[in-house]
């Protein structure tokens, strides 16, 4: 922080919640998904809106764009309620060669994987605790990112509707919505789910999104 300031960059940085995934998806194409339907309003998880609004308000403040938080969260809502912001993330997407539709038509375009199944809880209880390492070193061995320069990425697989902490999760809410290539990695993601999400007898206490602003 103190080098960009100093080099005449106004620069903020946010101390966010890792302790969870961050939205309701992880993966590729589930996640552009999942922005998508953000920036149009079919539906807008309220971690993610919290974070991607904190994180643009610091941009139009330091941008000289809003004079303050509310000025700027007024333009902000705005450009969501609009349409303004999805018209721009479309016209991004058409100008690096991508369909000029995309955002109309996302599900057109993205790829979906073979086996698309809910996991469950073996037991009832409310989600404590969540290893997000974990579940991202699934995630990496799936081929949905890479280790190294030449590993062949697979866009299409990842978690959907992931269980948030304090969520109640039975035989009706699941722990996530796994998109997998096969049956095996299906079988394997399921397990690593369960093993990485452990579950109270009572909600734990909430914990706010963003922890902390630093400016310094």
């Amino acid at each position: 922080m103190a080098w960009a300031n100093g080099a005449g960059v106004r620069t903020t940085a946010l101390l966010t919640d890792m302790n969870q995934v961050l939205a309701s998806s992880a993966g590729n194409a589930v996640e552009v998904r999942e922005a998508v339907q953000f920036l149009t309003g079919e539906y807008r998880n309220p971690r993610l809106f919290d974070v991607t609004m904190a994180l643009c308000v610091e941009m139009l403040i330091s941008g000289k764009l809003a004079k303050d938080d509310a000025e700027a969260r007024a333009k902000l809502q705005a450009v969501l309620d609009n349409g303004k912001a999805a018209e721009v993330f479309g016209r991004m997407v058409a100008a690096q060669k991508g369909p000029t539709d995309f955002v109309e038509n996302y599900a057109k375009y993205l790829p979906t994987a073979m086996l698309t199944k809910a996991v469950y809880a073996d037991t009832e209880g409310f989600v404590s605790e969540m290893d997000t390492r974990a579940l991202g070193w699934q995630w990496l061995q799936w081929a949905a990112g890479r280790r190294q320069a030449s590993d062949t990425i697979d866009y299409s697989v990842g978690f959907t509707d992931m269980a948030r902490l304090g969520d109640q999760v039975d035989g009706q809410r699941p722990l996530a919505v796994i998109h997998a290539k096969d049956e095996n990695s299906w079988q394997d993601a399921a397990k690593a789910v369960k093993a990485a999400i452990k579950l109270a007898d009572k909600a734990p206490e909430s914990t706010p999104t963003v922890y902390r602003r630093i400016s310094e």
